[in-house]
C-alpha cells in the first residue's frame, strides 16, 4: 500500500490511504506467546494480517519482539489449517460430519445435562488453557461453578505455574509476583534458575544482556543442568544434578548464615519461622550439597556471597523450578534468601516467577483453576466461597474439592468424569505418560474440543467439536508477568463459524441453564466482553490484586496498568513496606527438607532426561508450526546427548536410537551435545503424533506429582537409549501448503517404528522420513510413491530386487516432489535444489547418489534467514560477530540468534583452520 509521508506525530493506527487502493487497520494488541506480555501492532487488509511488529509504547517490551512474535502474520494467514466449522459424530467409532454452530452448542448443553442429572455435577470436567484471555476464564469458571455446580475446572498452567503459585502463597501469603521487568536493570546480582531465557523469554533477556552491558560489574549466576544460551551470558553457570534445587538453596542459606550475609533486622520485623529452617540448613553445608548437587562447593559459596553481598538481588525462575514433584518446595526455599536478607520489595529486587503461557497469570486471577477461586481466593475456605457465590448472583457454590489437571484425567479414566470440556489446549501431546492420558480421552463418554487449530492431536478424541477464535480475531484483556494488566484487540474477523471462546462458553451456558436451572439463564447474558471484564473486575475489590477501578475506558486512556491498581499511584513492586499478604503481615520462611527426584536413574534406565522449549517454537507446535521462518533452526525432534555417550552407546551422529522410559517408548535421531553432562540427555518438548511416530515426547515423561501444587515432573525421568537399528530408510518431499498435505500423509506416521512429518523449512511444502528394521513390501512402497503424487515421475531409478526407489516429479523444471526409499544419499542435493538451490549438472547422477551436492546449511537466525553457512564463511574471512550482524543482518530482528553466531565465531577461531 502506498502512503503519504506522516510527521512523527503521526497516528500509526490510521495510515493516510491514497483513493484507489485498499484500506488498511493497524490496532494495538498483545503477543499470545509467552507471559513477557510483548505489545504488538497488528496491520489488516482485505480481512487478513499483513504485518505484526513491536509495539514501541508498550511497557512491556518496548517494541521488541522475538522470532515467533516476528512471524505471527504466518501463524493466522492459512484458513486451511483452522477449525473453520463445527463438527459432531453421534457415536464412537464413525467419522465426524459438521453441524450447524447453534445446534452444536445445543449438543453441549444437552450432554452436560444429562451427565449432571443421571450422576451428579462433579461428573462433569472442564480442562482450559493459558492462552484464553481473562474473559474467557471468567465464563468458564462461572458455568463450571455457578450452574454445572463442580470445582472440577482446571488449567494447562497447572502443567507450568502451579507450583510457582504454591511458592508464593505459602511464603508471601498472595500469589503475587513481588517485582517488575525494570528491575533487570537494577539488579546487581541477578540469580536464574530453571529457565532458559533466552529461549523462553527472549526480550526479557535481551533487555538483561544490555544491562550487563551497561554494568559489566552485575553478577549473573545461571542454575540449570545444560549449558544453554542463558548460560553463555553468566559470570556463575551451576550445572546441577537436575532435581537438587533445594538442597543448592539451602546450602546457598547456610554460607549466608554462617558469613554473616543475613539482615537480622528484616527477619525480626518482617518474617516468621527462620529459627527452624536455620537449624534445619545447618547440614546443608557448600561440601555436603556438593555431592548432591554436582557443583563445586566453591562455586555454591561463591553464589551465596554474590547474592547476599549485593546491593539488590534478583531471582529469575520457571519451569525448571516448577515442573516438579518438589516445585514448591523449590520455589519456596529461593525465596527464602530473599526473605532472610530482606532482596525484596525494593528496587532491583525479589523472587520473580517468569510466567510460562501469555495469560496464565489472568486464568489464576480469574480463578481458572480447581484450587483457586476469582480474586485470589479459596475455594476451601467457606467464606470466599459464599462472597463468590454473593458476587456472582447464586445461592453457593460447590464445597467438594476439584480435580487438578492429572487427577482429572485419572477421574476419566476410571469413569468418574463423564464429560470432558477441552478449550484451546492439546492434552494429548502435552500431558505426561499419553499412554494414560489418551486411554482416558478414549474412555470418557463425551469429549468436547473447543479448538482454533486443525492439527492438534486431540481432535482425534473429540465428540463434538467447537471452532474457536484465536489471535487476533478476539478481545480482551491479558496479565503479564510483571502483573501489568493490556488490551487484547481484534485486527480481523475469525474464519467460518468460529467465535471467542467465552461466548461459545456463554451460549452454551444459557442452553444449560435453560435445562437444568433456568433462573440461571440471566448470569450469561454479556452483551460484548467489556461486560465479562467488569463483572470480574469487581471481584477483585478489597483483595490484594484489587485492580476494582480498571475497565476498559480506563485501559484505553493510560494503556497497559499494573495491579493492585490505585488510581494515581503506580504499584511497580509489592512489599516495599514490608507488610505482606498473611493474616499477621509477616512473610513466612518455608521450612522444607531435600527429596530427591521421584525417579531417579538405575541400570535398566541410565540416563537423566531433561525436557523444555526450543528458541523458534511454542508448546505442540499447532501455531509456530505454521510458521516456515520457524522451521529452518530445528527441523526435526532429536535426542541431544554428550558425546561420551554417544561413543559408548555406539552411535554415530544423525542415527535412530530408541529411547525408553518405564512408560513407552519412541525412536528419533541423535546428536552430540556438549553442553550437557555426561550421563544427561535432553529433548525438546514440542511434538508429538501429529510430527512423528508414537506418542510423542510425552510418552516418557514422569507424572509424577508435586503433594502441594499437583504439578507434575515434567523435567525429569530415568532412560535407557539404545540402537533403533533400522537400516531401511525413506526421505520424501512434496511441495503445497502443508495445512492441506499432512492429513493425507499421517497416516504413515502409524505404520512405521521411526516416522516424522514435518513443515518445509523452504516454504509452502511437507517432509517425510521413515524407517524401518528391513524393507516394506513393494506394495508399500508403490503406496508410499502415490501418497507423494508420483505415480508418473519425471525421473525414476528403481531397484526392486533391493527394495530401492528413486523417483522425482518436476513443475517448471523445478522439483515438486521426490521419493528416495532403501538408498537416501541423494537427499542432501535434492532438498537443497527444491530449497532454491542449483540444478544438478547431471539428474541422474544425483538421484543415484554418485555426485556430491553441497551439504543444506542450517538456518541460525530465523528473522532475516541467515545460514550457519553463511556465518562460518564470514567468520573464515575474519568477521566477528559485530561485523557479521552489520553485513549479514543476523541478530538484526529479535536478536535471539547472537549468542549462537558468538559461538560458531569462536569455534572458528580456536579450531585449526581458523587458527
Amino acid at each position: 500500500m502506498k502512503t503519504h509521508p506522516r510527521s512523527a506525530a503521526g497516528d500509526a493506527a490510521a495510515p493516510v490511504v491514497i483513493p484507489g487502493e485498499e484500506r488498511e487497520r493497524t490496532v494495538a494488541s498483545v503477543c499470545c506467546y509467552c507471559g513477557t506480555g510483548c505489545g504488538v501492532r497488528v496491520t489488516a487488509r482485505a480481512g487478513r494480517v499483513v504485518a505484526v511488529a513491536g509495539d514501541p509504547g508498550h511497557p512491556s517490551n518496548g517494541g521488541k519482539l522475538c522470532s515467533k512474535g516476528l512471524a505471527l502474520a504466518d501463524t493466522v494467514r492459512n484458513d486451511a489449517a483452522r477449525v473453520l466449522r463445527a463438527e459432531w459424530r453421534p457415536e464412537r467409532g464413525r467419522e465426524r460430519a459438521p453441524v450447524a454452530l447453534n445446534d452444536a452448542l445445543d449438543l453441549a448443553a444437552g450432554r452436560l445435562a444429562a451427565a449432571i442429572g443421571m450422576h451428579g455435577p462433579d461428573s462433569v470436567g472442564f480442562y482450559l488453557s493459558g492462552q484464553l484471555l481473562t474473559e474467557d476464564y471468567a465464563v468458564f469458571n462461572k458455568l463450571a461453578r455457578a450452574l454445572v455446580g463442580t470445582n472440577n475446572i482446571d488449567t494447562n498452567s497447572r502443567l507450568c505455574m502451579s507450583s510457582a503459585v504454591s511458592g508464593y502463597k505459602l511464603t508471601l501469603g498472595a500469589d503475587a509476583p513481588p517485582a517488575c521487568y525494570e528491575d533487570l536493570e537494577l539488579a546487581d546480582t541477578v540469580l536464574i534458575a530453571g529457565s532458559n531465557m533466552a529461549y523462553a523469554h527472549p526480550v526479557l533477556f535481551r533487555r538483561l544482556e544490555a544491562a550487563k552491558a551497561a554494568r559489566p560489574a552485575m553478577k549473573i549466576v545461571v542454575v540449570d543442568p545444560r549449558r544453554t544460551d542463558t548460560a553463555a551470558l553468566a559470570d556463575l553457570h551451576l550445572p546441577i544434578v537436575p532435581g537438587t534445587d533445594v538442597a543448592l538453596f539451602h546450602a546457598m542459606l547456610n554460607v549466608m548464615v554462617w558469613e554473616d550475609l543475613v539482615d537480622p533486622a528484616y527477619i525480626a520485623a518482617h518474617t516468621a519461622g527462620f529459627a527452624d529452617l536455620k537449624a534445619r540448613v545447618h547440614e546443608f553445608t557448600p561440601r555436603a550439597a556438593q555431592d548432591v548437587c554436582g557443583v563445586p562447593a566453591a562455586d555454591i559459596v561463591q553464589a551465596a556471597r554474590w547474592f547476599g553481598q549485593a546491593g539488590a538481588a534478583l531471582s529469575l525462575y520457571t519451569m525448571g523450578l516448577n515442573q516438579s514433584s518438589s516445585g514448591t518446595a523449590k520455589n519456596g526455599a529461593l525465596i527464602n534468601l530473599h526473605l532472610a536478607t530482606g532482596q525484596i520489595g525494593r528496587p532491583g529486587a525479589g523472587p520473580f516467577s517468569l510466567t510460562g503461557q501469555p495469560n496464565a497469570m489472568g486464568g489464576r486471577e480469574a480463578g481458572g483453576m480447581a484450587t483457586l477461586l476469582p480474586g485470589h481466593r479459596d475455594p476451601g475456605t467457606p467464606a470466599h466461597r459464599q462472597e463468590v457465590a454473593a458476587l456472582w448472583g447464586v445461592d453457593s457454590l460447590p464445597a467438594a474439592p476439584g480435580k487438578p489437571a492429572l487427577e482429572m484425567f485419572d477421574a476419566v479414566l476410571d469413569g468418574r468424569i463423564k464429560v470432558l470440556w477441552i478449550a484451546a489446549t492439546n492434552p494429548a501431546q502435552s500431558l505426561p505418560e499419553q499412554a494414560k492420558v489418551r486411554a482416558a480421552l478414549q474412555k470418557a463418554e463425551f469429549v468436547i474440543v473447543q479448538e482454533a487449530y486443525a492439527g492438534t492431536e486431540t481432535l482425534a478424541y473429540a465428540d463434538l467439536v467447537l471452532p474457536a477464535a484465536t489471535w487476533p480475531e478476539k478481545s480482551g484483556t491479558a496479565t503479564n508477568s510483571e502483573r501489568r494488566i493490556s488490551r487484547v484487540r481484534a485486527a480481523i474477523e475469525p474464519p467460518g463459524d468460529a467465535r471467542p471462546d467465552w461466548q461459545l462458553a456463554a451460549e452454551a451456558a444459557r442452553r444449560l441453564a435453560r435445562l437444568v436451572a433456568p433462573e440461571k439463564a440471566a448470569l450469561f447474558d454479556y452483551p460484548d466482553e467489556s461486560a465479562v471484564f467488569a463483572e470480574h473486575a469487581r471481584m477483585t475489590a478489597g483483595r490484594d490484586l484489587d485492580y476494582s477501578a480498571v475497565d476498559y475506558a480506563l485501559l484505553e486512556r493510560e494503556g497497559p496498568v499494573q495491579w493492585p491498581y490505585r488510581p494515581g499511584t503506580a504499584t511497580p513492586r509489592l512489599y516495599a513496606d514490608g507488610r505482606f499478604a498473611t493474616a499477621d503481615g509477616r512473610a513466612r520462611f518455608y521450612d522444607t527438607g531435600y527429596t530427591p527426584v521421584a525417579e531417579p536413574v538405575s541400570a535398566p534406565y541410565p540416563l537423566r532426561l531433561t525436557t523444555g522449549r526450543l528458541r523458534d517454537h511454542w508448546h505442540t507446535l499447532a501455531r509456530t508450526g505454521l510458521a516456515p521462518a520457524l522451521t529452518r533452526h530445528v527441523e526435526e525432534p532429536w535426542l541431544s546427548l554428550h558425546p561420551f555417550d554417544l561413543e559408548r552407546l555406539k552411535l554415530a551422529p544423525g542415527t535412530l536410537a530408541r529411547v525408553r522410559s518405564r512408560r513407552g517408548a519412541i525412536v528419533l535421531p541423535v546428536r552430540p551435545d556438549d553442553t550437557l553432562k555426561p550421563g544427561h540427555a535432553f529433548l525438546p518438548m514440542h511434538w508429538g503424533s501429529a510430527y512423528m511416530a508414537g506418542l510423542g515426547v510425552n510418552a516418557l515423561t514422569n507424572p509424577s506429582r508435586d503433594p502441594v501444587s499437583r504439578q507434575p515432573e515434567l523435567k525429569h525421568a530415568a532412560v535407557a537409549v539404545a540402537p533403533a537399528r533400522l537400516p531401511w530408510q525413506a526421505m520424501g518431499w512434496l511441495a503445497g501448503d502443508a495445512a492441506l498435505l499432512r492429513p493425507s500423509l499421517a497416516p504413515w506416521l502409524r505404520r512405521f517404528e521411526y516416522a516424522a512429518l514435518l513443515p518445509c523449512a523452504a516454504g509452502p511444502g511437507v517432509r517425510l522420513r521413515l524407517a524401518a528394521d528391513s524393507a516394506p513390501p513393494p506394495h508399500v512402497v508403490d503406496a508410499l510413491a502415490r501418497a507423494l503424487g508420483l505415480e508418473h515421475p519425471d525421473a525414476a531409478f528403481d531397484d526392486a530386487s533391493r527394495g530401492v526407489l528413486r523417483r522425482l516429479r518436476l513443475a517448471d523444471g523445478e522439483p515438486a516432489a521426490f521419493l528416495l526409499a532403501g538408498d537416501v544419499r541423494a537427499h542432501d542435493g535434492l532438498l537443497a535444489w527444491a530449497e532454491g538451490g542449483q540444478a544438478p549438472a547431471s539428474l541422474a547422477m544425483l538421484l543415484m547418489g554418485r555426485s556430491q551436492a553441497a551439504p543444506r546449511g542450517r538456518t541460525v537466525c530465523a528473522c532475516v534467514g541467515v545460514s550457519d553457512q553463511a556465518i562460518r564463511a564470514g567468520a573464515e574471512a575474519g568477521l566477528d560477530a559485530e561485523e557479521l550482524k552489520a553485513r549479514l543482518g543476523c541478530g538484526s530482528g529479535c536478536g535471539s540468534c547472537m549468542p549462537e553466531v558468538r559461538r560458531l565465531v569462536a569455534l572458528h577461531a580456536s579450531s585449526p583452520a581458523g587458527a
